[in-house]
């Protein structure tokens, strides 16, 4: 694989020239951004891409916080997603002094599928570990209670997301749970976008007593198998710090590092209640 290339790939088709998320999706495009806004509140909402300098950044942002303080905003929760190739090299300075805050970084590794499916040819779950798919929302709660488990952070916005994907977009979501017996121990979920060469890996949380014993590299082998057979080129990943050996030991590069900086917007109703 060629890194400059891929991420040229990356950020032509998944941040510049990104097609709507869902059907209800609107993507915004101009003055240097690129916006997606959810029909949802709990679907994202934020900035994609950005093609800034010093001297259009700061305008940039403050247009989106002004779009922040419309009712069609109110309330939401919006994300700058940053990349450490982005321009200039200080937006994530001058988002925190527009009131943003970082969240950790992750590493953005893409490796081609049929260099992942190569490499995973011989995964293996555990003896008593089994994958079953999520098609109902039954199963859409174990797999946000995993998450809540794995990550220690709070699913109701990714059980609601989880559940209209497999309501509405069943055809371009994987969502699969490593079951022990009765009890999930891994979820993972993968996401084809349609008119890319690539399919987005999201999740792959393991419950903490059952890491170590192959269940997460199964679970990239069993996605990346899917990806294969729809005809994608790519995978990507935005990897922890934990994920980072694995994915780069199954053929992933990192080509960049993501930083999302949040904000809420302001909700309209509940400062008149404050008053």
């Amino acid at each position: 694989m060629n890194p400059a290339e891929a991420l040229a790939l990356f950020d032509a088709q998944l941040r510049r020239d990104a097609p709507p998320e869902t059907p209800g999706t609107r993507v915004d495009r101009g003055a240097g951004v690129v916006r997606q806004v959810g029909a949802g509140v709990h679907e994202w909402c934020g900035i994609l891409w950005s093609d800034l300098d010093a001297d259009t950044a700061d305008a940039a942002v403050e247009a989106q916080l002004r779009w922040l303080r419309t009712p069609e905003a109110a309330g939401r929760e919006f994300e700058w997603k940053t990349y450490s190739h982005d321009r200039p090299a200080d937006l994530g300075d001058r988002l925190r002094a527009a009131g943003f805050t970082p969240e950790p970084p992750e590493t953005l590794m893409v490796a081609e599928v049929d260099e992942v499916t190569a490499l995973t040819r011989d995964a293996a779950l555990p003896d008593g570990v089994r994958l079953e798919p999520v098609k109902d929302a039954a199963g859409v709660d174990m797999a946000a209670a995993v998450h809540e488990q794995a990550f220690g952070a709070d699913a109701q916005r990714l059980r609601a997301r989880m559940l209209d994907q497999i309501t509405r977009s069943p055809d371009t979501v994987t969502i699969v749970l490593a079951m022990a017996g009765e009890l999930p121990v891994c979820a993972a979920r993968m996401e084809l976008v349609p008119g890319t060469d690539f399919a987005g890996l999201w999740g792959g949380g393991t419950v903490e007593q059952w890491r170590g014993r192959g269940i997460y590299r199964a679970l990239i082998a069993h996605r990346a198998r899917i990806a294969a057979a729809h005809g994608y080129r790519y995978l990507q990943v935005d990897a922890s710090e934990d994920s980072r050996p694995i994915l780069a030991r199954l053929g992933f590069t990192a080509l960049s590092v993501t930083t999302p900086y949040l904000i809420t917007a302001p909700d309209p109703e509940a400062q008149e209640e404050g008053r």
